[in-house]
């Protein structure tokens, strides 16, 4: 059985065919761009290196989501793959933006305040990195 036939019979006991269908759709365009893709620098060496990133990122981030059930959370992993995709191409660079927040220097080491900080960082996450650092 090829990648794409498995992947799908995973994707089948979990989504509506409407979901299904758009998550398979992405997963064949993320193939389909790493298949054209041209790093920026137009090194040879360069290219195949970024265009392997690309759809081992992918693999590993389907598979990882493979057995999410929540609708609301596969919507939001279909948002992030499309800001991605997004970002990817705009930029021309297949790795994640990366953010810079402040680090943790508003907060005291303990308590509450240092809890709300957190917090916040969390919060202010961009949706192209959520599953990021859960992956790197």
């Amino acid at each position: 059985m090829n990648r794409m036939a498995e992947f799908s019979s995973q994707l089948m006991n979990s989504m509506t065919p409407v979901t299904r269908q758009e998550v398979l759709g992405l997963y064949r365009k993320i193939f389909q761009i790493a298949k054209k893709w041209q790093s920026a620098s137009g090194q040879i060496e360069e290219t195949i290196k970024e265009k392997e990133y690309i759809k081992n990122e992918a693999r590993t981030l389907f598979r990882k989501n493979k057995n999410v059930t929540d609708p609301k959370l596969i919507k939001q992993c279909i948002e992030e793959c499309e800001a991605r995709i997004e970002i990817g191409l705009h930029y021309n660079i297949p790795y994640p933006r990366p953010i810079h927040l402040p680090p943790m220097g508003l907060a005291h080491k303990q308590g509450r305040t240092l809890r709300h900080q957190e917090k916040l960082r969390k919060i202010s996450k961009p949706i192209y990195l959520k599953s990021h650092d859960e992956v790197s």
